[in-house]
């Protein structure tokens, strides 16, 4: 008696079909234990592929912005005054955990047409004359309101050479425009004398360099050095016209035309580390500007002007990025610059004093198609030298 004989025996309990049915019972839990881990790779999958596009999104944003903060001696630089920081290249962020370069990759070009706008407000004092005894002052007070805005149309191309080294050039168009009101004290005067100046012609050049060190990811921040020259095409603050402030200021003299440009040649190297840590990225960098001493030898009403050494400047700034969803970012940082005293003829005036720049950012980042993004920052000052506000758009395409 065959096994096929025995299966189907009376009394055997067991048949053909019992056989059958218990394979087509094992293969369906097999199919259903294959299908459970199936559904949970594809889970997973679908997780990675959302991390994956939202990381492509923040990438196209970060290298929209240009790269996190960079300080510049911006073409609103005056000698013997405190220039305005540039604020609009900090990065709106981003879970780049999953990328390898930061920066233009080889062989691509990005083409970032940008506006910026900046506008401050202060009041200035000033005294000519002395004092007999305290509260008695022989001489001129002077109280001054100024107000100053600033338009900066610019072109930025960056060009990637290798994956982790890109080159930069800026070229800005500078329009500003400052108006004075002004009551001296101590003398006859029923109202406020008003000065207006404005001025407009293409501002400093940049050029730059940035290098990323290193392969960054989860655990481990990326490193960019960064090399900016800045080139004093711009009209400077010795190439304008002065004229007397008034009658009633003698010896005192006002800018017919504003500059447009520091008038100094000035390199920067910077060190910038980004941290991914789902779903928010942290950055913070540093930097130093070197402005080159010029012989300016020329004469400005009475006073005789020399050799200038420009302060230098020490910046840093420190933030975090937030990825709203796969096309749109956030991002909240602040910048301090530090600016030392300009030197006249190898030694600071007497009234030469250093300056402290504070700025709060915030910036907002959309992406527009595959290969542009639109860029929103402002900017607060929150010291006294610093531009009450700053507004930057930004719209970078890449080819």
């Amino acid at each position: 008696m065959g096994l096929a004989g025995f299966a189907s025996w009376p009394g055997t309990g067991w048949t053909a079909d019992n056989a059958a049915a218990d394979t087509l019972d094992r293969l369906e839990q097999q199919i259903a234990a294959q299908q459970a881990r199936i559904d949970a790779q594809q889970e997973a999958l679908n997780h990675e592929q959302k991390q994956l596009q939202a990381t492509r999104a923040q990438l196209e944003s970060l290298r929209g912005r240009g790269g996190p903060p960079q300080n510049s001696a911006g073409p609103q630089t005056a000698v013997g005054q405190a220039p305005s920081p540039e604020a609009a290249n900090h990065p709106d962020t981003a879970a780049v955990s999953q990328q390898t370069s930061l920066l233009t990759p080889k062989g691509h070009v990005v083409l970032e047409p940008s506006v910026e706008y900046q506008y401050s407000s202060n009041n200035q004092v000033s005294l000519i004359g002395y004092t007999v005894i305290p509260a008695i002052t022989i001489g001129l007070i002077d109280v001054r309101k100024v107000n100053q805005s600033l338009v900066i149309g610019a072109l930025t191309g960056r060009y990637g050479l290798t994956n982790r080294l890109e080159f930069e050039l800026k070229a800005p168009y500078v329009y500003r425009e400052q108006q004075s009101s002004a009551r001296p004290l101590a003398t006859p005067s029923s109202q406020n004398e008003v000065f207006n100046a404005s001025g407009n012609d293409i501002g400093d050049i940049e050029v730059a360099l940035r290098y990323q060190f290193n392969q960054g990811g989860p655990g481990m921040p990326y490193f960019i050095g960064g090399l900016r020259g800045i080139l004093p095409t711009g009209k400077s603050p010795f190439d304008v016209k002065y004229a007397p402030a008034s009658s009633s200021q003698a010896g005192t003299l006002t800018q017919e035309e504003l500059p447009t440009g520091a008038g100094f040649y000035g390199i920067q190297p910077s060190l910038t580390a980004i941290y991914p840590s789902d779903p928010v990225v942290f950055f913070g960098g540093v930097s130093y500007l070197h402005n080159f001493p010029s012989d300016i030898n020329k004469r400005i009403g009475s006073t005789y002007i020399g050799r200038v050494d420009p302060g230098d400047q020490i910046q840093f700034n420190f933030g975090m990025g937030l990825a709203l969803n796969d096309r749109s970012s956030f991002s909240i940082g602040y910048q301090h610059t530090f600016v030392d005293k300009t030197k006249y003829n190898g030694s600071a005036p007497p009234g030469a004093i250093s300056a402290q720049l504070g700025q709060l950012l915030i910036g907002y980042s959309y992406r527009i198609g595959p290969t542009s993004s639109l860029n929103l920052s402002l900017g607060a000052g929150v010291t006294s030298d610093t531009p009450d506000v700053d507004i930057n758009l930004r719209v970078p395409f890449t080819f």
